[in-house]
């Protein structure tokens, strides 16, 4: 304690706590500003990856990202044409492209490796729009 506390009738004492955790030789270690608290944050627990290869057009897809982990677009191979990453609230019967600031985001005319997308809702769910014009693509969503 940093300064001390008065102790008021009826009762003379003052009840005191404090927390411990388990230091690395299994003892009880006491919090304090000299041994915080050990924290990190839990992994988000994300769906397996959306992966293939394609040679022709297709609507790839659903993806349904875990809330609040970046969704990562990885594109490969030797393919002329573009792959955009779409989203739909309703199973891909509607599509909608990711925009930024009203900008067009997320459209791929080569190999690529990078995060795209932030997801908050639920039953979200993100697709590959490929229109290929050559080549093989490969693809793969992440989290």
């Amino acid at each position: 304690m940093s300064s001390p506390t008065p102790i008021q009738t009826p009762g003379g004492f003052a009840p005191v706590f404090t927390l411990g955790f388990e230091d690395t030789e299994g003892m009880c270690a006491v919090i304090s500003s000299e041994r915080p608290l050990p924290t990190r944050p839990a992994p988000a627990q994300v769906p397996a990856a959306l992966e293939g290869s394609t040679a022709s057009s297709a609507l790839i897809g659903p993806f349904e990202p875990a809330a609040l982990a970046p969704v990562y677009c990885t594109l490969s191979g030797d393919f002329e044409g573009t792959v955009q990453v779409v989203r739909s609230t309703d199973g891909g019967e509607t599509i909608h492209p990711l925009t930024a600031a009203g900008s067009t985001w997320a459209v791929f005319s080569g190999p690529a490796c990078e995060a795209v997308w932030q997801e908050s809702e639920d039953g979200a769910a993100l697709w590959l729009d490929c229109s290929l014009a050559s080549g093989t693509l490969e693809y793969r969503l992440s989290q």
